[in-house]
């Protein structure tokens, strides 16, 4: 592959662009480095792309918390009796269903539970979905209309059942939303950048907790509650989706590299740069020109990853490492109500807290991105 080389003449320096081939045909090039050389790895169109994309992320985490105000418990010595501040908690599930006396406790944190077995089950699903035909922009689509409607169908659940049945259905929703925002707010931008990029991502999470606890003290009906909700979520899909666009490696892996190039250039004019039109874009890990409807497109499945040994071992630490990770945040997280401070400053405090970690996490993993780390 020909580098980008100059001339110089006096005081003037002429960059030689790639040109095509000795047979007339045109370069192919990855998209990493596309967008290193030429269309540039962090501009006005990545940082439109991100901050429309990463809004997801603000009403995932009003999704997965809305239980801490909508199951709050009573407090108090005598939680089942007539003085326990019947008042202040006549909005909960708790209250409404009487699930703090007797046999029914253990169904306060079943609703929760439900929602993350629905959460990993959705990252499955819709893991595969957006890399198949539905593609990242497609799944993410999906998943936040369907947050959007099974979150209105959990307000109006007529028992606790039903409730538990609403929330595990939003968990699956829930689980493809954050996993379609996060590859299409990342995989636009450069190498260099993708890190700091991919940690910012989880301010738009404490945000979205901020933004919670504002509505439920406005709200206190934990009915009204999950419609209040819900409809950030419809509004997302309809005025903010049409304005993101769909990952270039996806068009790539579906055997559609004229889409691929045209995302490019368009990052390119956005960034005041310039794509050479002897180039073409092709896959990473398979190098040579991409052609339209030329076989299949790209596939994979978990059998792949399970056959190779690298790849193997990275699945087992990933998991393992986000099992523990989520036990240890949401296992703090959920629990706030229990401080015995007020339940709307502490899921404030506890999700502005989270942003120092995120800064400095950013910034160790742009350090070490130097190093070829990431």
């Amino acid at each position: 592959m020909p580098a980008r080389e100059t001339e110089s003449s006096g005081d003037l320096t002429v960059e030689l662009l790639p040109t095509a081939n000795s047979d007339g045909e045109e370069e192919g090039i990855g998209v990493d480095e596309m967008l290193e050389r030429f269309a540039g790895e962090f501009g006005p169109w990545q940082l439109r792309q991100f901050l429309l994309t990463s809004i997801a992320w603000a009403l995932n985490s009003i999704h997965t918390m809305a239980v801490v105000f909508a199951d709050r418990e009573p407090a108090g010595p005598d939680p089942c009796g007539a003085a326990s501040r019947a008042g202040e908690w006549a909005g909960s599930t708790v209250e409404e269903w009487h699930l703090a006396c007797g046999g029914e406790r253990y169904k306060v944190g079943l609703a929760q539970s439900a929602f993350f077995a629905g959460s990993m089950i959705g990252a499955a699903i819709f893991g595969h979905l957006s890399d198949s035909f539905l593609g990242r922009k497609g799944a993410l689509t999906v998943a936040s209309g369907l947050n959007a409607t099974f979150g209105l169908l959990t307000a109006f659940s007529p028992s606790f059942s039903v409730y538990a049945a609403f929330r595990l259905l939003t968990g699956v929703s829930t689980g493809g939303v954050g996993l379609s925002a996060f590859v299409l707010a990342t995989e636009p931008i450069g190498r260099s950048r993708r890190a700091a990029a991919a940690m910012s991502s989880f301010y738009f999470s404490s945000a979205g907790a901020v933004a919670l606890s504002a509505i439920a003290l406005l709200i206190p009906s934990w009915r009204h509650l999950y419609v209040a909700t819900s409809i950030p979520s419809l509004l997302f899909v309809l005025l903010a989706i049409p304005f993101i666009s769909e990952s270039p490696r996806w068009h790539l892996v579906h055997r559609n590299p004229s889409a691929a190039m045209s995302i490019i250039r368009a990052i390119a004019n956005s960034n005041g740069s310039f794509v050479p039109g002897a180039l073409s874009l092709t896959l990473d890990a398979y190098p040579g020109k991409v052609s339209p409807g030329a076989a299949a497109a790209v596939s994979s499945s978990i059998i792949d990853v399970l056959r190779s040994r690298l790849t193997r071992s990275r699945l087992v630490l990933a998991v393992l490492i986000n099992l523990l990770g989520s036990i240890v945040y949401y296992g703090l997280t959920l629990n706030v109500g229990n401080l015995g401070s007020n339940l709307h400053f502490s899921v404030i405090l506890n999700a502005v807290a989270e942003v120092p970690a995120y800064m400095l996490t950013a910034m160790a993993v742009s350090g070490l991105n130097q190093l070829n780390y990431y």
